[in-house]
């Protein structure tokens, strides 16, 4: 059974879990915009004990393909706070933007294998394709295929996976109907999906999630999309809609 989830308030995930009725949540594990390290959490045991799977969303600041110092190692110091605040969690996997790199893609993707020699987390690091933004690591797939060569190339002992967002991919501009085949081809598998329409057309590079069938987004895209990945689902489109989201994604799965 593939599981399904959404991306709920960190203050009560599995409070949220319950009313939803699903097998996982995402989460941010303190702000997602700030650079401040992630507090303690009273239900860290609670968490790391639930049958819900637990993701947590790294902050979107983290940059640390950025060529500025100051941006870098920032980065990867909330990056390596993170990983170990999610371990405390209990959590499968920490999801990180990829960023970009204001000298190229290729500078960009170096900085990401140097970050991960010098990272250690018992908590897999789930890498995301994105939506826009010039140089952007991970933004088209054959941009994502050097980013991937680098960090799979040697051995650095983080555990890595691939994340899967629809909109993003869409944003991109990308061929949906082969996108996910041709980002297996590169990765191997797909690790986790975030399923999310679009409140704007196809390449404007804008993220702006809309509620599953109700944005700018082909549903048929959609559902071929979240079935292809054979992986866990996690949407995280605006809360009112979930139910009927996740309604969309456990039919698209069974179809």
């Amino acid at each position: 059974m593939v599981k399904v989830g959404a991306h709920v308030d960190g203050e009560a995930p599995l409070a949220a879990a319950a009313d939803l009725d699903v097998e996982a949540v995402q989460i941010f594990n303190g702000k997602p915009q700030g650079w401040e390290k992630p507090p303690p959490r009273a239900d860290a045991a609670e968490l790391r004990s639930s049958p819900v799977d637990i993701y947590v969303h790294a902050p979107y600041l983290i940059n640390v393909c950025s060529p500025k110092p100051n941006v870098r190692h920032g980065s990867r110091k909330i990056l390596a706070q993170q990983c170990e605040a999610a371990a405390e969690l209990g959590a499968l996997a920490l999801i990180v933007h990829p960023g970009h790199a204001e000298d190229g893609i290729d500078e960009g993707v170096l900085r990401w294998a140097r970050t991960l020699e010098l990272l250690e987390s018992e908590v897999p690091v789930y890498l995301e394709n994105t939506a826009g933004g010039d140089n952007a690591v991970a933004r088209r797939v054959e941009a994502l295929e050097k980013l991937w060569e680098a960090v799979t190339s040697e051995d650095h002992g983080v555990p890595l996976g691939f994340c899967f967002d629809t909109c993003h991919a869409h944003a991109a501009g990308e061929d949906l109907a082969d996108v996910v085949e041709r980002i297996r081809a590169i990765t191997g598998r797909v690790d986790l999906v975030h399923a999310n329409d679009s409140r704007d057309p196809p390449g404007t590079g804008a993220d702006r999630h809309a509620n599953l069938g109700a944005g700018q987004m082909d549903p048929d895209d959609l559902r071929h999309m979240i079935r292809s990945c054979r992986a866990p689902v996690i949407v995280e489109t605006p809360g009112a809609g979930h139910p009927r989201d996740l309604e969309f994604v456990r039919a698209a799965l069974v179809e």
